[in-house]
């Protein structure tokens, strides 16, 4: 089978024609469709309008190559995975549009915390896409502390707020076994604060305990205190990702061949935030910026293999690893997936810490 790269261009023309055309009508194409489609479909090499004839060899080698398939002997050929490959990696150099960007970039300053904008992304991702959007914020395996807060609750309880340098935020609630004020809360608040604010937590954690190994410790109110909150867990932070997702609904009532059976599957499928994690590692490990392409997802899942998968990482100035990804079926428009991408992919990127 030849590889796509030694398609020529009167083949890749003629290629991308039965794409565009099957994904407007959903219709195997014939070459007279070609014919009327491309009237002005020209060899490259000799400046001629492309015959019928010369039409039908090319698509009968496209074929051959498998980027075309033929259902019925006297049908016109629909494009295999492979063609939607070819053509959506071919569109991947797109513009990006500067008054877009700022659009983007004043839509996702209104998120406040990474939680935030995770959620506002995939909303305006699928908003400009019309497919499915994940948006998913990747924690940091090593964390930095930013800010530490404590509320005092009725029945000695306390919400511990974690705020990393990720801007990622974490909350808790802890009951502590003596009776405690707000003022010490604050005092204990500023402690670590005003001591620890942007260690590693790795080496916040060792110094506390270092320091109430010592006797004095018994004897300080503000670690005596400490040392129950730490001890319920107040550094202990659980690295969990922050995804979302957003546009199912736009796979409802599309003409794909999902049957009522296999979207039910794939909305299952697409609850388990594990295996969102698994298809975005596994396909999204092109370097930061750099958009992925993968078109038929059945290693993944059965009901995603008519679906293809636009995507990009991006990291943040604060380390945080954010990946985005639009979720489509093989006929989806595919410049408007990958204009979407990149301009959301480019606005996140450029945001102020």
């Amino acid at each position: 089978m030849a590889a796509q790269n030694t398609l020529g261009a009167r083949s890749i023309e003629v290629l991308h024609s039965i794409v565009q055309s099957y994904i407007e009508n959903g219709e195997p194409v014939a070459s007279k469709n070609i014919v009327l489609k491309k009237e002005s479909l020209r060899s490259i090499n000799s400046g001629q309008s492309l015959s019928p004839a010369t039409i039908r060899n090319i698509m009968q080698e496209l074929t051959e190559e498998g980027f075309l398939a033929q259902p019925h002997a006297s049908a016109g050929r629909i494009p295999t995975r492979k063609a939607f490959q070819h053509y959506v990696e071919s569109l991947a150099t797109g513009r990006v549009l500067n008054a877009e960007l700022d659009r983007l970039r004043a839509d996702l300053r209104r998120a406040q915390t990474v939680e935030d904008h995770v959620e506002r992304t995939s909303h305006v991702l699928s908003e400009m896409s019309k497919t499915i959007a994940i948006a998913a914020a990747i924690p940091a395996s090593s964390q930095r502390l930013d800010t530490v807060e404590l509320l005092l609750l009725p029945d000695r309880r306390v919400l511990m707020i974690i705020v990393t340098g990720d801007r990622m935020v974490r909350n808790r609630i802890v009951a502590i076994d003596s009776k405690v004020s707000q003022d010490e809360l604050q005092r204990i608040r500023n402690y670590i604060n005003q001591n620890f604010s942007g260690w590693m937590l790795d080496d916040v954690r060792r110094e506390l305990e270092r320091r109430f190994e010592q006797e004095q410790a018994t004897y300080d109110a503000i670690l005596k205190t400490l040392t129950q909150l730490y001890n319920k867990g107040l550094l202990d932070l659980t690295l969990v990702p922050e995804i979302h997702l957003e546009g199912t609904a736009n796979l409802v009532g599309l003409d794909v061949s999902l049957t009522h059976e296999t979207l039910r599957e794939l909305f299952r499928a697409l609850e388990q935030k594990k295996r969102i994690l698994n298809l975005l590692d596994r396909f999204l490990e092109t370097p930061s910026g750099e958009v992925a392409i993968q078109v038929g997802l059945s290693d993944v899942h059965p009901a995603m293999a008519d679906l293809s998968l636009i995507g990009v990482t991006v990291t943040l100035p604060s380390g945080m690893e954010t990946k985005l990804a639009v979720l489509g079926p093989l006929r989806m428009n595919y410049g408007r997936a990958l204009s979407a991408v990149k301009h959301v992919g480019r606005a996140l990127n450029e945001l102020p810490e």
